[in-house]
């Protein structure tokens, strides 16, 4: 006896008829058909074809192709969604890394124990002069590795390597925080050498925005009658063709993220500086609406000002760090500080900007002697 949503019927012919989907085309279903004497017959043969089915579409899930040919698919997709430089990070961490090693291995017989090797392979002996490269570098090839494998499991094809088959510990670096005294030599620097890379400065270490977001921003960012900065783009060079070398050009883009779009409330100490200064229309840094200062030319200006000024080498960033840990010092709530710096939450800025004095640690710490009455 037949049951229903079988798809298996008597003919007036009195044969018996099977259907099943072969196939899908555009979302619409194919079917196939097969006959027999009896309803018995006709399932057997339905069975045996819908296992077939299953075992064929199976082989074909598990068959995800070469690395280089899904890798390829992958950042093409995702393209479309990510900014220029990134695209160009990406391209690089396939060609230089991931390619010439699992570039032609198939991607679904990728096991947890070569990616393991794989990364410590290139920690011990990665890089053009196979001196290792960093645990942050690795980190990124694989997060790059993993995005191809989520690709390929989201078109239906088996990966049998997980993304935490590796701890790869990202060590924090030292960052440089200017000191009272190295900050207060510098601001007496560029006050008495006021010109418009001295104001950009002075600018960054009072609001902590990036190079190059200073770099991308022009007067008109800038209110002085509410005395607010309004960050939404930054500057980069980037290369115009990463796939054969190509030459590198300067973007003016979108910030890296949209928590980087922000309004900053400017202090009063830099409002009378900025207004002998103001020029409707042009960048903040040049004072001309068409030529602009690149990042690189402002970091190489900053070290020649620390240098005059008898102060440790030092990245621009410092002028960032600065100014979170100042802000900390100086009692800021997180929240106020996370958005002020553009971050996308306060952990972030906790653990990677706040670093706080061993004056503060002491001053912290010297609170439990009013805490406790001691005979």
């Amino acid at each position: 006896m037949p049951r229903k949503g079988e798809n298996i019927y008597k003919r007036k012919d009195g044969r018996w008829e099977g259907r099943y989907i072969r196939e899908r085309v555009d979302g619409k279903a194919r079917y196939g058909t097969v006959y027999g004497k009896s309803y018995r017959e006709v399932k057997e043969k339905l069975d045996a074809i819908k296992k077939e089915l299953e075992e064929r579409n199976l082989a074909a899930a598990q068959n995800a192709g070469k690395v280089r040919e899904m890798g390829n698919r992958w950042l093409e997709e995702a393209a479309v969604t990510l900014k220029e430089s990134s695209i160009n990070k990406y391209k690089d961490i396939l060609s230089l890394y991931i390619y010439p090693e699992l570039g032609d291995a198939e991607l679904s017989e990728i096991t947890n124990q070569q990616v393991t090797d794989f990364m410590n392979l290139l920690l011990s002996t990665g890089g053009s002069k196979q001196q290792g490269l960093s645990p942050a570098t690795v980190a990124e090839v694989l997060s790059t590795m993993n995005s191809i494998r989520v690709y390929a499991l989201r078109n239906d094809h088996r990966v049998v390597f997980t993304s935490d088959c590796i701890d790869l510990k990202r060590e924090q670096g030292d960052i440089r925080v200017f000191s009272l005294e190295e900050e207060e030599t510098l601001l007496q620097y560029l006050q008495a050498n006021l010109d418009l890379t001295a104001l950009g400065i002075l600018v960054c270490l009072y609001t902590g925005i990036r190079v190059g977001e200073l770099c991308a921003m022009s007067w008109d960012d800038i209110s002085l009658s509410e005395c607010k900065m309004h960050v939404c783009k930054t500057m980069q060079r980037v290369r115009v063709n990463a796939s054969e070398g190509g030459r590198t050009e300067v973007k003016i883009l979108k910030p890296k993220s949209a928590c980087s779009v922000r309004t900053i409330p400017l202090p009063e100490p830099i409002m009378s500086f900025l207004e002998d200064f103001h020029t409707s229309g042009t960048f903040l840094l040049t004072g001309d609406a068409r030529r602009y200062l690149e990042p690189r030319t402002m970091q190489n200006r900053f070290k020649k000002i620390l240098s005059a000024c008898n102060i440790q080498d030092a990245n621009f960033h410092a002028t960032r760090h600065t100014f979170a840990t100042r802000c900390i010092e100086l009692g800021f709530d997180i929240k106020s500080l996370s958005e002020i710096l553009g971050h996308a939450s306060v952990s972030i800025t906790m653990n990677r900007y706040v670093h706080p004095s061993m004056a503060l640690k002491t001053e912290n710490m010297n609170r439990f002697s009013t805490l406790f009455s001691t005979p």
